[in-house]
């Protein structure tokens, strides 16, 4: 049985990442299995699964940017930043207040998105897998204990509005967003509800887009059950492919034999944030179209060099 590479999953709603790990698993006959970002269990679509030998690919591709589809309710505020949380607060838009947003195709919702695209910065929601000192946030909110959580930089590539709508009580917004590894839907939302001062919250989440890989591409666990069925494993994708979505660095000859040789040298790009183990970003480096290694930057004694993740070329 085919054990090695990634499958891209369509994960349903409910589901946890790690119940996805294991339906994989099971499907190929292997306890080898880890996803490509988390999903929260209410949230639906892309979960890129590697197995086997396909692991060792697995961090190549954990700074890829993100793309989501999500439905934002106006109107009030959860606890979870999303559906699934306990209601906190409630300031749904009034009869009057929803026929002057229509009137002004709503433009305090626009001008928020706006400003919101505009963030550098982001608080992690307390309920997150965001760690501090080795323990999970939401396990401290669980508790009662509030999180003593750090914002983070991210970049929010682009943040468009596809539908505006009235729903019950509120006001459901439907946004497209390309983000950042480490940007938090569910945070905009929150933002974007206080913002325009009526609260807000996530009440559906799609994950569309993992750097190269499209949802489009993905599998149900009902189809990759029934491809396993019929003996079609197909739908396990090489692992080493991942390699060739990385950025590409090319060397020029003096490069190329230092990182043969394991000698330090500058990092030839401009790298944008903060350097950090965290946030590391992976490039393939090239030379006369032969993938020689796989680097990341590093500070070093004040300077920004290139650290050899895996070498390819040994001659």
């Amino acid at each position: 049985m085919i054990q090695d590479g990634f499958i891209l999953v369509d994960k349903p709603e409910g589901w946890t990442s790690f119940k996805t790990d294991r339906f994989v698993g099971k499907l190929l006959g292997t306890r080898k299995v880890g996803h490509l970002g988390t999903l929260d269990p209410f949230a639906t679509g892309l979960l890129p699964v590697f197995v086997g030998k396909g692991l060792k690919f697995l961090r190549f591709c954990e700074g890829f940017d993100k793309g989501y589809s999500c439905r934002c309710i106006f109107g009030a505020t959860t606890d979870t930043m999303d559906k699934t949380g306990e209601i906190t607060s409630e300031n749904y838009p009034s009869s009057d207040d929803l026929e002057q947003l229509e009137k002004s195709d709503y433009k305090l919702i626009r001008d928020a998105v706006l400003k919101v695209k505009a963030t550098k910065e982001q608080l992690p929601p307390a309920y997150s897998a965001k760690k501090i000192d080795g323990v999970k946030a939401y396990e401290l909110a669980r508790k009662g204990e509030m999180p003593d959580l750090k914002p983070a930089q991210v970049n929010i590539y682009s943040l468009d509005i596809t539908d505006i709508d009235r729903t019950g009580k509120g006001l459901a917004v439907d946004f497209d967003c390309l983000c950042s590894k480490g940007t938090y839907i569910r945070t905009i939302c929150s933002d974007l509800g206080s913002i325009t001062g009526y609260g807000a919250y996530a009440e559906s989440l799609r994950r569309t887009v993992n750097g190269q890989f499209n949802v489009k591409d993905a599998y149900t666990p009902d189809e990759l059950e029934k491809m396993a069925e019929a003996g079609d494993f197909s739908f396990v994708r090489d692992a080493s492919e991942t390699i060739s979505f990385l950025p590409e660095i090319k060397l020029d000859p003096k490069q190329t034999k230092d990182i043969k040789f394991g000698r330090k040298i500058a990092f030839p790009v401009p790298v944008e944030g903060e350097i950090s183990d965290e946030s590391r970003s992976y490039y393939r480096a090239t030379s006369e179209g032969e993938l020689i290694a796989v680097v990341f930057p590093a500070m070093e004694n004040g300077m920004l060099t290139m650290r050899i993740e895996r070498l390819y070329a040994h001659d």
